[in-house]
């Protein structure tokens, strides 16, 4: 039987280096073994990296590219762009198990032992050399890249103690303390916000990625290490912490460009797949497909905004933290109200202000904004864009033949009146009100005919909010929830003298 058909179960029963000759085993690189596993499953049309959303005509194919080529891999982009997630998934192209000198540091090949442990294992025993077997979950390491990290932490330094303990001089080899990429021979090293990392310590990577070895202080040592080195980064201009050397990327073959979701559809995907939605919230929230697009264009119009710094990015986060809190708030209204069920409303999508304004990083005219008005402006521009796909727009229904179809509800608030829709309006509260404004109901059931019962409701209120984002109504914010009411009231109303001022901005 060849050495690769051998089930994991009987492998792991082989315990000698004599065993494993017997099996036909043969060395074989880290890079050749993901090459190989990956060449398997484009032959057998699989999935490779699942879950990873958007990248299927990009960032997946150059992917596959870099690991054919046996490269070295930098994935460059934006926060939140899944780099890191690639990295931990390129685990699942390498073989279940492989088989290292028992008690070895270096995960040594019984065949290529690397370490002067090994070495003398295999000198000393021969055939009847103990060998252990390594799980691909093993094989990986990752290391955020910061400041304080040293040549030490990565690849190793003398060891006093251990110098003592062995009764050996520092001239001996043994007393050395491998880093963390010594002791990655045989797997994946991967390091995050590669910029971050002092050049003096990217100059000591040199060494490890063009001739594959290392040099830790005096030692005459030489070490062919075999590694596979993923790196990701953000574009270099990102920040004044640092940079990338220009030698050290030259040494990485191949510069992956990440990006963000180019559709809504594909970052509704990502967020349903990465939120994470507490015991009980799916049976007592009642979501729709027009709150999760509403949430996803947050993000695109961060990305597009003037008060948002584009070279930071705009990360998933936000779009995954912002479903998270719009169930929590809904959860909470239905719990103060004693309440079995509920159904989401564009009032908990604007109380997930908590979520945007610490995934944005502002310009200077956005700072002066704050952050708190940039977040309930691109929440508006989100209500904005999403109201025209479900409702006609309001400022060519002023001179269209067959008439105004927002007449009646812009006529009642021109009147006079007002309606206030509160956060936590229990669900009886919540309808009356919305009912309380002639001709939304019919406005919903023409133009949403399909819409009945507690989506019928939520259309009635994105209607509201579509009318105040397209200039129709005047849009308030209470302490407590929300108040519609006339463009040009809201505009001239203006608190008396000496009276606390109850409304916040109009926007």
């Amino acid at each position: 039987m060849n050495y690769r058909d051998i089930p994991a179960e009987k492998l792991q029963q082989l315990k000698t280096l004599g065993q494993l000759k017997a099996a036909g085993y043969e060395p074989e690189s880290v890079k050749q073994e993901l090459r190989r596993n990956l060449i398997q499953k484009l032959k057998n049309k699989e999935e490779i990296f699942p879950g990873i959303w958007g990248y299927e005509e990009t960032v997946i194919p150059d992917m596959q590219r870099a690991i054919l080529s046996m490269h070295h891999v930098n994935l460059l982009g934006l926060r939140g762009q899944a780099k890191t997630r690639i990295a931990r998934q390129m685990i699942d192209l390498l073989d279940e198990y492989i088989p290292v000198v028992k008690g070895s540091e270096l995960n040594d090949d019984p065949l290529q032992p690397l370490s002067r442990f090994a070495k003398d294992q295999v000198h000393e025993h021969g055939d009847d050399t103990a060998i252990e077997w390594l799980h691909r979950s093993e094989r990986y390491t990752e290391k955020l890249a910061t400041p304080d990290v040293s040549v030490a932490d990565l690849i190793g330094d003398a060891d006093p103690i251990k110098a003592a303990t062995l009764k050996l001089p520092y001239s001996d080899e043994r007393v050395i303390h491998f880093g963390l990429i010594p002791r990655s021979h045989r797997g994946i090293f991967v390091i995050n916000e590669l910029p971050d990392l002092q050049a003096r310590i990217q100059v000591a990577l040199f060494n490890i990625l063009q001739e594959g070895d290392i040099q830790i202080r005096g030692f005459k040592v030489r070490m062919p290490l075999d590694i596979q080195f993923v790196f990701t980064a953000n574009p270099e201009d990102y920040t004044n912490r640092g940079s990338i050397v220009t030698p050290l990327k030259d040494r990485i073959d191949s510069q992956i460009i990440t990006h963000y979701p180019k559709d809504i559809q594909t970052g509704k995907k990502i967020t349903s797949q990465e939120a994470r939605v507490k015991a009980g919230q799916d049976s007592l929230v009642k979501t729709n497909d027009i709150i999760g697009d509403l949430i996803e264009q947050v993000a695109f119009e961060a990305r597009e905004s003037e008060y948002v710094d584009a070279k930071s990015g705009v990360s998933a986060r936000l779009t995954i933290s912002a479903f998270e809190n719009l169930l929590s708030a809904a959860e909470r209204r239905a719990l103060l109200n004693g309440e079995s069920k509920t159904y989401v409303r564009v009032s908990d999508f604007l109380n997930t202000i908590p979520s945007v304004t610490g995934k944005v990083e502002l310009v200077y005219e956005g700072e002066q904004e704050g952050a708190g008005h940039v977040a309930q402006v691109l929440m508006g521009k989100a209500i904005r864009t999403q109201f025209l796909a479900y409702f006609p727009d309001p400022d060519k229904a002023k001179k269209s033949k067959q008439g105004n179809p927002y007449k009646t509800i812009t006529g009642w608030f021109g009147d006079g009146n007002t309606l206030d829709v509160l956060s936590d309006a229990s669900g009886e509260e919540y309808k009356n009100a919305l009912n309380k404004v002639p001709g939304l109901a019919e406005l919903v059931e023409k133009q949403q005919p399909k819409a009945k019962g507690d989506e019928k409701l939520f259309m009635m209120e994105f209607a509201l909010h579509g009318l105040a984002e397209h200039s129709q109504l005047s849009k308030n914010r209470l302490s407590t929830g929300l108040q519609f009411k006339d463009l040009l009231s809201g505009m001239f109303t203006m608190p008396s003298f000496g009276e606390e001022e109850e409304e916040d901005e109009d926007y």
